[in-house]
């Protein structure tokens, strides 16, 4: 029997095109993605919502649109995840419009949150006790003590940092859990960064303040941010790894890819989710349809 195995995606807003066609191809074309693959939820933002950490995501969306875009992935069984991981929360920010209409537009069970701050995670337990709630990556735990802790939390899954995604000593010792953790497969950021919170509280206060000239300047930001040159990093997960992975029981793996190219997805959709002899099919129809929106996009 195949063991079910649960992908997180990126883009819940501003990939939600490509999103849409993959879910689309994966039913049309069942036979050429991986066996067992799923989607377990897509994850990300609307625009200009305070709550929301990790990368600062600016604008704004009406209610309509916020309405539909839940119901493009709700309507195919795929959990809306909200990033709400902005490390610089205070419990006064609890009662902000904006957030509280999108927590209470998709408030019917079926999604899910990322938290990172006390102040947030209580008022969600609270107020909106139907949603799985997700311990973010950008905590920073990179001990095994702490990951221990973290697990004995009321939380639905616990994102591992990247920094321990080929720990033996740390895997092997959480293998009791393994079906609550969640890995991110393709990272690009720097191993080992010790600015790493640091950028996290600089988006953080940049999507408080609706501030795009934040101070923070990241040392690595020439690097290359293509899958070619992701795959080279130390935090990389192979397919021929990931394999292994789900042997000692780990069933949830993220995909990175918010903020980064249309490419950078495609790209990493089609290593991780399509089987290596169907790739170019499953490219040329996604490329296809993509183009075929935009040019309907661009009559309207």
């Amino acid at each position: 029997m195949v063991k079910e195995v649960y992908w997180h995606l990126p883009g819940l807003c501003n990939f939600r095109v490509e999103n849409q066609i993959l879910l689309n191809l994966m039913k049309d074309y069942p036979s050429k993605f991986k066996d067992g693959y799923k989607i377990g939820s897509v994850y990300g933002t609307f625009p200009g919502a305070i709550w929301n950490g990790g990368r600062a995501v600016f604008g704004t969306a009406f209610k309509s649109d916020i309405n539909r875009i839940i119901k493009i992935y709700n309507s195919r069984g795929v959990p809306a995840r909200f990033t709400w991981t902005n490390s610089l929360l205070e419990e006064k920010h609890n009662l902000d419009t904006y957030c509280n209409l999108i927590m209470k537009l998709a408030d019917n069970g079926k999604n899910q949150v990322l938290v990172n701050t006390p102040a947030l995670e209580e008022y969600i337990r609270k107020e909106y006790p139907n949603y799985k709630i997700i311990s973010s990556t950008t905590k920073r735990i990179v001990s095994l003590e702490s990951m221990k802790e973290e697990l004995e939390k009321e939380y639905y899954l616990v994102v591992l940092d990247y920094d321990l995604n080929h720990n033996e000593e740390v895997l092997k010792e959480l293998e009791p859990c393994a079906d609550r953790i969640e890995i991110l497969v393709n990272e690009i950021c720097t191993p080992g960064c010790k600015r790493r919170a640091e950028h996290y509280r600089a988006e953080s206060l940049s999507q408080l303040e609706f501030d795009t000239n934040t101070d923070f300047k990241c040392p690595h930001q020439n690097s290359k941010r293509n899958f070619a040159e992701c795959m080279k990093r130390p935090a990389f997960i192979s397919n021929e790894e990931i394999d292994s992975y789900i042997e000692r029981g780990y069933v949830n793996f993220k995909i990175v890819g918010r903020g980064l190219s249309q490419q950078f997805l495609i790209d990493s959709y089609m290593y991780f989710l399509v089987k290596e002899e169907h790739r170019d099919f499953i490219r040329m129809k996604m490329t296809q349809t993509l183009n075929d929106a935009m040019r309907a996009q661009q009559r309207r």
